[in-house]
């Protein structure tokens, strides 16, 4: 079989050889081909055999792309599946957690709920660890992140609805340990979520004040965080203005929240890159529930938790 290839490739090759030169299209000076009409499906008949018989000896000839469809990728935004796949922090309350029942429950899972409901959609609550948000909204196992989501600073990398709520980064420490200024921080240990916005900032445009740290530590989730506070383990925790007043909420003696905010911040859902269709369709949704009083009623719910409708941003 082998010399039989040989002659074959032998062959093969003759008739490419007589053909035009790659690039010779289109390079301004015509090439004379040798070959009459006649010889050119003769030649063409002789390729065809050839590569049957190459492949009868186990040679396989690369598939082409003619004729065959391009690959698009499958969209799975909501807009275009009806369905809101929601991505969250099962660990940040009042936004997002698990209830006394067992059950997710949290202002932004309640407002996503409403929002499907408004639009004739089905939603799928999904916990998430944090740090894989990106990987998983890229396969697509979720098409939205809606759970106290900072967008500044994340513009590139996400489609963003319209801001709506208003929030802050916030230092709180125990109540009774004489800190009562950033500058109380010098040579403390501070500790906040990893990949959170607070961590952001205090690597950021707060990195000067974060340097008079002894430490900066992160942790997967915030009631982690608040332990290690209440325990002496560290000295202060970094966080959103919502989740210090949930904290402080449950226990109010038990801390204190720095009055200089290490920055302002919106809070808005957050889809893939240019999901834009997903994103105007949520923005309008919520617009309307706040103007016939469900989202009031349902930041009501959590008002023993520390939120109010003070920052409210979509009316």
């Amino acid at each position: 079989m082998k010399k039989n290839e040989q002659n074959m490739q032998g062959n093969l090759a003759s008739i490419s050889g007589a053909m035009p030169e790659a690039g010779a299209v289109g390079s301004g000076t015509p090439r004379k081909c040798g070959m009459t009409r006649r010889s050119l499906v003769a030649g063409a008949a002789s390729a065809v055999m050839a590569l049957a018989l190459l492949a009868g000896c186990g040679a396989t000839p690369k598939a082409t792309d003619a004729g065959s469809a391009p690959k698009t990728a499958e969209d799975t935004s909501a807009a275009a599946t009806s369905k809101l796949i929601v991505g969250f922090d099962q660990a940040y309350p009042p936004y997002g957690y698990v209830g006394d029942d067992g059950e997710y429950t949290g202002f932004d899972l309640d407002l996503a709920k409403a929002v499907a409901e408004k639009l004739d959609w089905e939603v799928e609550l999904e916990p998430i660890d944090w740090e894989a948000k990106d990987a998983l909204m890229d396969s697509g196992a979720i098409n939205c992140i809606w759970n106290g989501f900072t967008m500044e600073g994340r513009e590139d990398d996400y489609t963003f609805s319209d801001p709506y709520m208003l929030n802050a980064q916030v230092i709180v420490v125990r109540a009774d340990d004489g800190i009562a200024a950033q500058a109380d921080l010098a040579g403390k240990t501070v500790v906040t979520q990893i990949d959170s916005a607070a961590e952001e900032v205090l690597e950021g445009d707060a990195a000067d004040l974060a340097a008079t740290f002894a430490s900066l530590e992160t942790i997967g989730e915030y009631n982690t965080a608040f332990m290690q506070l209440e325990s002496g383990a560290v000295d202060a925790v970094a966080c959103d203005l919502s989740i210090a007043r949930y904290q402080m909420s449950a226990k109010p003696d038990a801390y204190l929240m720095l009055d200089e905010y290490l920055s302002e911040e919106n809070y808005a859902v957050g889809f893939k890159k240019g999901d834009t269709a997903t994103a105007k369709k949520v923005a309008e949704a919520l617009k309307k529930l706040y103007k016939d009083g469900t989202v009031e009623q349902i930041a009501a719910k959590y008002a023993d938790q520390g939120l109010t409708m003070d920052n409210w941003q979509i009316k």
